[in-house]
């Protein structure tokens, strides 16, 4: 026999369970915006996305069960940025992936409360983002493109894979803080090398020139040397993950790439008549022949 009081305990226990995992599946689904700086069918985007999912999914998030991910694409437009950055916040996202320096800016100008996580930036203090990289102490927080001391690094690789060239064109844009700095860590180290820097802004044909990011490369540039970009994504990943469950971005530092990769074309070597090195070779992470 069941006395009075332990049943009505049992009844309204039982009562509950729905209620509470009613309540729970509700709490469960999370919203995400993506502002990325490229086009969809831009050969880079799937991977990008592709990394991004993976990465929340490893962590707990799974797409259409507990999160949801709305993207946008700027394309590089900032007028497009500025568009599809108040469309984002206009939908009351739990945190925003911004990739590039073109849609950080625009979001932040919408809103300085919704949690940003930055991607492909190159300098987060100069441009206002963050206080510091250590403590960005707003809205906003994420990963930068590479540091500046890796330009030195592009000119050291010049000369190793083209000894004989004495004089280097920049192509940069002057507006840019990023390209300022970046111009002057490679000017630093320029007399060493016994080289000539002129920045300019037009390329000439069969130069030797050394890139950024692997897909140059690939398209037949000679030689890159810079962070995986993919890799950064499932690092964003990470971040998204803990301000979902409730960090702040002011408190996560602003991380550099610790990881980087040098590919090689030979093709475009012989092209040139360039002859690299062993030793060069024997660094390379991928060689394209």
């Amino acid at each position: 026999m069941i006395r009075r009081r332990e049943f009505i305990t049992l009844v309204g226990g039982a009562a509950a369970w729905p209620l509470a995992a009613s309540a729970q599946q509700r709490a469960r689904m999370r919203r995400i915006g993506v502002l990325m700086n490229l086009t969809a069918d831009d050969p880079q985007s799937p991977m990008r996305i592709a990394a991004f999912a993976q990465g929340l999914e490893q962590l707990g998030w799974t797409l259409g069960g507990n999160v949801q991910i709305d993207y946008r694409w700027a394309a590089g437009n900032i007028d497009r940025s500025r568009e599809y950055a108040a469309e984002l916040v206009s939908l009351a996202p739990d945190v925003i992936l911004a990739v590039g320096a073109l849609t950080v800016g625009p979001l932040q100008q919408v809103s300085r409360t919704v949690p940003i996580v930055f991607a492909g930036v190159t300098d987060p203090v100069g441009a206002g983002f963050v206080a510091s990289m250590a403590r960005p102490g707003g809205s906003a927080t994420g990963f930068t493109l590479f540091e500046y001391g890796i330009s030195a690094k592009w000119l050291e690789l010049l000369k190793d894979i083209a000894p004989q060239v004495t004089r280097v064109a920049i192509l940069r844009d002057s507006t840019l803080m990023a390209s300022m700095s970046q111009f002057a860590a490679i000017q630093a180290v320029a007399q060493s090398f016994g080289v000539e820097l002129i920045p300019i802004q037009a390329a000439r044909h069969r130069l030797p020139a050394v890139y950024h990011r692997r897909y140059f490369v690939t398209a037949g540039g000679l030689i890159s040397y810079g962070p995986e970009g993919v890799h950064q994504f499932r690092l964003a990943a990470s971040y998204v993950d803990r301000i979902l469950k409730g960090e702040k971005p002011a408190d996560l530092p602003v991380q550099a790439p610790v990881q980087y990769e040098m590919t090689i074309n030979l093709k475009t070597a012989k092209t040139l008549g360039l002859e690299v090195p062993s030793t060069l070779l024997a660094r390379a992470d991928e060689v394209i022949e």
